[in-house]
């Protein structure tokens, strides 16, 4: 199976890096950022499947990355994990797209399952958006792979 490409982004260095390094122990590799900044940059010039994204960064903020990557990259699965949310924050990520919400602390094993549950849901929109090709609806395929990017 192929490996997920997972990208990082909270300006938390320390937390970050050890986030990562927890992953990769779990065979679960990833990209560090720490700006909203550099996560726009990575997602550009290499796209993940999925991206986990903290929310109050300086500049550029997770809430705006959030709404650059649906419009650019609709493919591309966005996990909220911040310290700093609320019901009305989450619900609002929620309708920007956001694959699922998360508060931190969050067991490694949790947000590992929901990494990979938002890995399965882009491969089954990607072989779903297959078959209608093949049948020749291009215009139904088109629009499940780009159903966010309004």
């Amino acid at each position: 199976m192929k490996k997920i490409k997972l990208l990082l982004v909270d300006d938390e260095e320390n937390f970050v890096n050890t986030l990562s390094e927890r992953l990769k122990m779990r065979d679960v590799p990833s990209r560090v950022v720490y700006s909203g900044e550099e996560a726009l940059e990575a997602v550009q010039s290499d796209a993940p499947d999925v991206v986990v994204l903290d929310l109050r960064m300086p500049g550029i903020d997770g809430m705006e990355v959030l709404r650059k990557v649906r419009k650019s990259n609709p493919e591309v699965r966005v996990v909220i994990l911040t310290g700093h949310g609320n019901e009305a924050i989450e619900e609002e990520v929620k309708k920007l797209g956001a694959f699922h919400y998360h508060k931190k602390p969050v067991e490694i094993d949790e947000l590992l399952g929901t990494v990979k549950k938002a890995y399965r849901d882009k491969l089954d929109d990607a072989m779903v958006a297959a078959t209608f090709a093949q049948a020749g609806a291009f215009d139904e395929a088109h629009d499940i792979l780009n159903e966010d990017k309004d």
